[in-house]
Parts: structure tokens; sequence; C-alpha cells
């Protein structure tokens, strides 16, 4: 291998003594690993979840009792809802050691006066690097030497731009970002130049250690999702068990025989478990990720894409997100005032094209820097006969680099390009023209862009001069360049607005660019603090200030934790948006991280629950539109399952408390059951999203999956279905029906009553008239299913021998129906009252 030559002498670095006895001290350059948990620790914390827990139970239970087919359904569900979560969990356990793949794979360093190439772990503080564009750094340092370096920070910072660095006196404080400063960082990448550094810290102790540190002290917040459910859950435990015990008593008390009492009361608790709530949300949830799937979005942690639908502020990062990640070209500016926009397609004058080739001329023959590559790609071709004969490098006291080209016809030009103020003094500038100039350098910073300068002399092929200013340039024009705000972005913004959901800007780019950026992309105005001012103030006064601010500037990444929690603390539900290493700890905090899949950082899309695959934000749309979807249907489903509830405990409790002989047992219990779970799982998951939905305001963090109203809602539907059925049960009785035939035609009343529980909770709004144009197959393959079985009871002798019915007679089916028809009048006429009931409660919670 080459030995690669810098600039100044290089001291002799440590001896391989030192640096032995150093790493043996400190550790190698790496960090540190976390004792991640085995999969029996996270299967032992999946199977406490309250949800997952009541599926075996329920499966469980309905084994003893003999239900075979109910129980293998429960426990296949319990199976899969295990084994996803816990490679999903497993996953997770990654996050750091993706954060570990960042450190260099290997590092130039000299040792005992002599270059090697050694592993990066094994860099130790007093080591001195070697710099070479394509380096990835191995540790964080302060350069000796540097010659036009550039350094690409974006992992730290966020910004979309290489920075330059100077080997200058060292300041006591440092941090990734900003201009000229003398200090290089583990994880970053040389563009461009070469230099020496000294390495100051390793492992750890490095900027992208914080990162690491940061990320293990953090736990993900639990889905809003699983609490709620959890709550639901043990309200409806205890409901089961005070009818257990009800029936149990009654039974005992009024008929004897306790042991039967006992079995009685554990079938009808069995009966009462509300399996259907664990069925509910697995199905959801699953079929939820695969459908926003479609849409170009991963989901790692399913019930993300619900808490998405709820969230309330949408912290998104600069770089990489909102923006493409790369320079382009935006604006081209000549010295007779005469402005361009330039696309592809776009046929420029000469003027224009001169400009853009001398900056080309001036730029590395193979360049690296992001700048200069996107000069090249709308540049026209340089003579194919020109040739590199010298080059001028930036300088501490001259910003700006130059080029000498020969041609074919023995003439030199010089082309040169740097800073504004850097290429006027090497034009010397009358005071009118260097006016003119920074005025128009002025206008562009102010729409965020990069400003570059580019001159062009002629120059003697013999005798080149040291410095540049001995050449007369003439001033060709500026160059405008932009990281472009992604194609689509600004009709995001606009919709996410319209959804009642604020977004805000958090980046490490510098304000003006930030301001302009946002204003691109429609994020509503507001004041632009600066990471500066963010440390000076506390938290107390940030959170007083947080309503007003749309734009966070020059943001290190433990601000940008800083914010995300202080979002937290107000109330809000965060969804936070990035791409780089510095965002990983604020995706890993926030109540939904979304990281990029495409351009994203492996730390980032492990730290996050969502990934958008195609790097689409729009697609985040669609997301909190299925969030929101899926939510409602939730709702749906669960108010159905408490409805159809209360007519079966009513009907369980009935006989008992009046003496009637037992409609009900086991077997027709977990018959319901069989009808009950699909029509959650299929029927209402498959319900189109409310017209509303993204119009709407989310909903307040402090909602109930089910609120109040929505309960008695649900409960009043039961209650109804439940008088009619019971009066039906009670008349039939004392007009001396048989039965068994009394208990046929309850059963047939109750599928009745079932169907009509079902259309009236396929909407909250739609009239039912406009539901049935409504596309939903499950509901058609459903209703097809329930009608078979009904005719297979009806007709198939040993069925009914199986369920204690006697034949019914066409007259019967005909009083069925007409229980179930009488409850859809009853409910449909209450419902806009109920309805508006629902949203008044939720308008409360939200004023």
């Amino acid at each position: 291998m080459a030995v690669i030559e810098h600039p100044a002498a290089a001291p002799p670095g440590l001896t391989s003594a030192e640096a032995a006895a150093r790493l043996l001290a400190e550790g190698p350059n790496e960090l540190p690993r976390t004792g991640n948990r085995s999969v029996l620790r996270i299967a032992r914390d999946v199977l406490k979840e309250p949800m997952l827990t009541l599926l075996l139970a329920g499966g469980v239970a309905y084994l003893l009792l003999g239900s075979l087919g109910e129980a293998l359904i429960l426990l296949a569900f319990a199976t899969f809802s295990v084994v996803v979560t816990i490679v999903q969990e497993t996953r997770t356990e990654h996050v750091l050691e993706a954060l570990r793949d960042l450190s260099a794979p290997s590092a130039r360093v000299v040792r005992n006066g002599e270059q090697l190439a050694i592993p990066g772990r094994e860099v130790v503080r007093g080591d001195l690097l070697l710099l070479e564009p394509g380096d990835r750094i191995a540790a964080d340092a302060v350069l000796q030497s540097a010659i036009d370096l550039q350094v690409d920070e974006s992992l730290l910072t966020g910004e979309s731009v290489a920075v330059g660095k100077l080997a200058s006196a060292a300041s006591g404080d440092h941090r990734p970002g900003g201009e000229d400063q003398p200090f290089v960082y583990s994880g970053s990448m040389v563009t461009r130049g070469s230099g020496t550094a000294l390495v100051t810290a390793t492992g750890a102790a490095t900027e992208i250690g914080r990162i690491g540190q940061s990320l293990a002290s953090l736990d993900t917040e639990a889905p809003r999702l699983r609490i709620e459910t959890a709550h639901i859950v043990r309200i409806c435990a205890i409901g089961g068990a005070l009818v257990a015990g009800a029936v149990i008593v009654l039974y005992g008390l009024l008929r004897g025989g306790w042991i039967d009492a006992v079995l009685a009361g554990i079938a009808i608790g069995m009966a009462m478990l509300p399996e259907e709530f664990p069925v509910v949300l697995t199905i959801f949830l699953a079929m939820g990720a695969w459908r926003i799937g479609q849409a170009g979005v991963l989901t790692r942690r399913a019930a993300a894409i619900e808490t998405l639908g709820s969230a309330t502020i949408l912290c998104t990062d600069k770089t990489g997100t909102l923006t493409e990640n790369r320079m382009a070209v935006a604006t081209l500016w000549l010295p007779d005032g005469s402005t361009l926009t330039p696309l592809p397609d776009i046929a420029m004058g000469e003027p224009f094209a001169a400009l853009l080739k001398t900056g080309t001329l001036a730029s590395a023959p193979h360049p690296v820097d992001p700048m200069e590559i996107a000069i090249a790609a709308v540049a026209p071709p340089s003579p194919s006969d020109a040739v590199l004969i010298h080059g001028y490098g930036l300088r501490p006291d001259l910003f700006a680099m130059a080029n000498v080209w020969r041609t074919s016809d023995g003439t030199a030009t010089v082309a040169a390009k740097g800073a504004p103020e850097a290429i006027a003094d090497l034009c010397r500038l009358p005071y009118e023209a260097r006016e003119a100039l920074l005025a128009a350098v002025n206008a562009m910073a102010e729409r965020g862009l990069r400003v570059l300068a580019v001159a062009s002399a002629t120059a003697s092929d013999t005798a080149l001069p040291e410095d540049l200013h001995a050449f007369a340039f003439e001033l060709l024009g500026l160059i405008g360049l932009a990281d472009p705000v992604r194609p689509g972005i600004a009709e995001a913004v606009s919709a996410f607005r319209a959804a009642g959901l604020r977004v805000v800007m958090i980046t490490g780019d510098y304000a003006t660019t930030a301001r302009a950026i946002a204003t691109q992309a429609g994020i509503a105005r507001g004041e632009v603090v600066t990471g500066a001012q963010l440390a000076a103030i506390d938290d107390a006064n940030l959170a007083r200030r947080l309503p007003a601010i749309a734009v966070f500037a020059r943001i290190m990444p433990e601000q940008k934790l800083r914010i995300v929690e202080a979002f937290k603390a107000a109330g809000e539900i965060v969804a936070m948006t990035g791409d780089g290493v510095n965002d990983a700890p604020s995706l890993k905090s926030a109540h939904i991280g979304i990281a990029m899949g495409k351009r994203g950082t492996d730390v980032a899309r492990e730290a996050s629950a969502i990934v958008l695959l195609n790097d689409d934000f729009a697609a985040v749309v669609s997301a909190i539109g299925l969030g929101r979807r899926i939510y409602d249907n939730i709702r749906k489903a669960m108010g159905f399952i408490f409805a159809i509830h209360v007519p079966i405990a009513g009907l369980a409790l009935l006989p008992l408390a009046f003496g009637l002989p037992i409609l009900f047992g086991p077997i027709h219990i977990a018959l319901l059951e069989m009808v009950i779970d699909p029509v959650c799982a299929l029927v209402f998951e498959a319900e189109r999203a409310e017209e509303d939905s993204m119009r709407r305001p989310p909903r307040p963090a402090s909602e109930r999956l089910f609120s109040l109203p929505m309960i008695a809602w649900s409960v009043t539907q039961g209650g109804i279905a439940f008088a009619l059925l019971a009066g039906l049960f009670v008349v039939e009785s004392q007009v001396g029906m048989p039965e068994q035939e009394v208990r046929a035609l309850v059963f047939f009343a109750l599928l009745a009553s079932m169907v009509a529980l079902i259309l009236v909770n396929r909407s909250y709004g739609t009239s039912l008239r406009a539901m049935f144009g409504q596309q939903n197959k499950a509901l058609r393959y459903v209703l097809a299913t329930l009608v078979a079985v009904a005719m297979l009871i009806l007709f198939v002798a040993p069925l009914q021998t199986l369920l204690r019915f006697e034949q019914l007679h066409a007259s019967d089916l005909g009083v069925a129906l007409a229980v179930g028809a009488v409850l859809l009048a009853i409910l449909e006429l209450l419902k806009p009252a109920a309805n508006r009931a629902i949203l008044e409660h939720q308008r409360v919670r939200i004023g």
C-alpha cells in the first residue's frame, strides 16, 4: 500500500507499547455491549401482557370445558401473537448493535513514527489519525493539520452539506456542526481534502457514544391502546366474575345442587369473558400493518399504527425527510442582474452556461463534494482537450479554490469558486458592484440557499504565481444551491393540518435555511428557536413557548430528545420522523418513531416503530388515516361486543331469577361466540373510514378507548335487545310453548338481534340506507355463513338434538326476524341522538 503524504511534519505518534497500555486501561474503541434480553426473558415479559394472557386463559378454559374448536382457535391466536411479539421485541434489542456498526472498520494511524492500518476498535486516545477522502473517522479528535478538509457530519447534526474544517487553536467546548472548527467526530465521513488529527475520545466517550448511552437509558413508550385495553379487560373481568357469582348463588338458592351451581357459574363466567377484545386487537392491528404495508410503510410495532392515528404533534427532521438530502442548483445570477432557475430540460444562454462550466472547472476533476456534484449535473460539457496543470486549495485567509486548465490551442484558463466575499476580493470589485453582489447573496440566503461565487482569468502557462490575487479575475456570477424539498411535501403538511396535527421542524441546520425550507413545506409560521437559545431557557419557559414555535434550528441530538420530552410532558401525542443517528434517541422516545427506509441509518430504523420504505413523507398521511380508521373500527367492534353480551348475560340470569327453564348451556354460548368472533374480526375490520376521519382533530390524550357515552350507548343497545328477547321468552313460556321450542325461538331471535346490532354499529353517522350502498364483502360472507348455519340447525335433526331444539314453524321464524327488525328500527331512531352525545363529550374533552 502506498504511503500517504500529509502536509505538515507529523509527530511520531504513540509507541506500540503506549497504545497497548491505553487499550488495556480504557478498553476498545466501540460502544459497550448492553445486557440484551434473552428470548426466554422476552417471552416471559410478553406473557405478562393482559391481552395475551387473556387469550391463553380463554383457550385453556374452553379446552377444559370441552369446546375443542373454540379452544384451538383462541390458542392459535395466542401462539401467533406471542411469536410475532417476541420477534419484534428481539429486533428492538439490536438498536445499539446497529449503532456499533457505524464505528470505523479500520483506521490509519501513526505509531512509532510509521503509518499503520489498524482495526477501528484498536484506536486509542492519543493516536494520530490520518484522514483522506472516503474515510469514516474512527474516533473524536482535534485536527493537527488540514488541507481543504471537509467532513460530512449529517449522521450527528442533520446538516445536508459537508462542513469545512481548519486546524486552529481548540476551545474547551465543542459540538458537531458549524464551519471552520478544528474538531472531527467518530462516525462522520471525510468528503474532501486531507489532514491529521489527535484522538481525544474513543468508545462511549465520543459524541456517537453519548447517543448510544441515551438510547440505552430510554424505554420505548408503551402503546396507549395496550394500556387502554388492559383497563377495559380489568373492568370486564370484574363484571364477568360478578355475573358468575350471581349465577352460582341464584342457582344454588333457587334450585339446590351447589355442585351444579358451581359448574353453571363457571360456564356462564367463561361465556362472559371478553376474549373478543384481544382477538379484535390482534386481527385489527395485524391487518392494519398489512394494509399500510401496501402503501410502502413497514410497521415494526403494530400498535404504533393506532397511536399514529391519535398523534397531535408531528416533529419532523429536515434533511432527508422534508428534503431530498442532496444538493441541487436552484438559482443562477449574473452581474447584470439576470437570474435563471435551471431545470434539466431548459435551454440556457451562453452567460449562464459559461457560469456553470467555469464552476465545474473550479471543482475537483472527480468530485465527491455534494455541491460540486450538483454543479456538474447541470453544467455543459467541459472542453475535452483541457488538461489540469495546477490547483489552488482553500486557505484560512481565502475561502476560494481554483484550477488552472490548458487547452490544445495553448491558452490557460483559471477557474475559481468560493465564498462570495472571497471572490469579490479576487475580482477587485468596485463598491457598487460589490454591493449588488452582496444583495444578491443575501436574497439567496433568505431562501435558504448555499451560495458560491464564480470567476475566471487567463494565465501564463509557464509562470504561475503562488497567490490567486496575482490574477486578473472577472466575476461570472453566483450559483445558489439547495437541498430541494421533496415532491408532495406541501400537500402532505396541508393534510396534516386539516387532520388537526401540528407540524414542527427540528433540524441541525442553520436557522435561515430551516425557515426557508419550512416556508416551502407549508409549515405554519411561528417562532424559530436555535439550539443556543434552547439551552438558555429552562423547562418551564420552554413549556410556555412550545405552542408558538414552528422551527427548532441548530439543534443537537440531546436537544431533540428534550424537545420531544417537552411535548410529551405537555400532553401531546408525539410522532417523530428522522433518518440519522442524531435522530435515534428522539425516535425511540416519541410515542411513534418514523424512520426513512432508504436513506435512513440502521440506528434510526431500529429505534423507530414505523419505517417509510420509499422515504415518502406523504405516506405518513395514509398511515394517520389508517390509524384513525383502525381506532374507529376497534371502537365499533367493541361497542358491538358490549351490546351483544348484555342480552346474553341477561338471558343467562333471567331464568334463574324467575324460575323458568334454563335457556342456554355452554354449547349454545360457544356457538354464539363462534359467530361473534368472525363478526368482530372480519366485518368491522373491513369497514371503510368515516368520511370525516381526516377532517376532525385527534382525540384527546386522556380519551379512553371506550368513553362513558359510548358505553352507555352500547348498554342501551344491548338493553333494548334484552328487553325484546326477554319479553318473547316470558310470553311464549307463559302461553305454554314447549321448553325446547322456546329455546330455539329465542336463539334464532338472538341471532336476528345480532345482525341488527352489526348493522347499527357499522357507522357512527351514516344512515342505514347509505350503509347498504357501502361495499363490505366480509359482511356479505358472514351473513351468508350465518344463514347457512341457521339452515343446518333448522333441517338437520342431530344438530337439533345436540342443541336441545325443537323444529320451528314458519310463523316462529317470522317472529324471530321481527324481533331483529324492530330492534334495528328502534336503534336507528336513537342513533343520531346517541352520536350527538358522543361527539359533544369529545368536544368537551378537546376543549
